[in-house]
């Protein structure tokens, strides 16, 4: 009676053929560049939310009055007055604005940057692990490849 198993049976590489190998050659660059373009998503988001951090540090009570420039899209800008230097408006995801205090946003996007650089961190492992695999494969295939040259050149 055959065991039904959620794991993955694994597979020695070395036991593959050229045509397999680039097959998983090419799943690995796929996955790889995946990866990298998320990592490269989640730097920007980082860098989004730092800015963000910045932006509330500028509000502050020696501004009050002052005519600023208040983004309506990210390339549109309208004159306006900093009339409240206490609170400020949060965009809290998904459409929802929630009006809190300069420290308390300070301390939602940093709990956000510190979130990011957690999941940065664990992507950086992930995508050196796939590297490496990366790395090894291609060894393997360079061995088989010179193995398939002696041949022929004995023949």
């Amino acid at each position: 009676m055959a065991s039904t198993s959620s794991q993955p049976q694994q597979i020695n590489v070395t036991d593959l053929d050229l045509p397999q190998l680039a097959d998983v050659r090419r799943q690995l660059e796929e996955e790889l560049s995946h990866l990298s373009n998320s990592f490269a998503q989640l730097r920007q988001a980082q860098a989004k939310f730092r800015a963000c951090i910045d932006n509330v540090g500028q509000v502050k009570p020696e501004n009050k009055d002052k005519t600023i420039l208040v983004p309506l899209t990210n390339s549109l800008y309208v004159p306006g007055k900093l009339s409240d230097h206490e609170n400020v408006i949060v965009d809290v995801g998904t459409g929802y604005y929630v009006k809190k205090s300069r420290a308390q946003a300070a301390k939602h996007y940093e709990s956000k940057v510190e979130y990011i650089r957690t999941n940065l961190e664990a992507l950086q492992e992930t995508i050196q692990k796939k590297q490496d695999n990366m790395n090894y494969l291609v060894n393997v295939m360079q061995m088989k490849l010179q193995e398939q040259a002696g041949k022929t050149a004995k023949a």
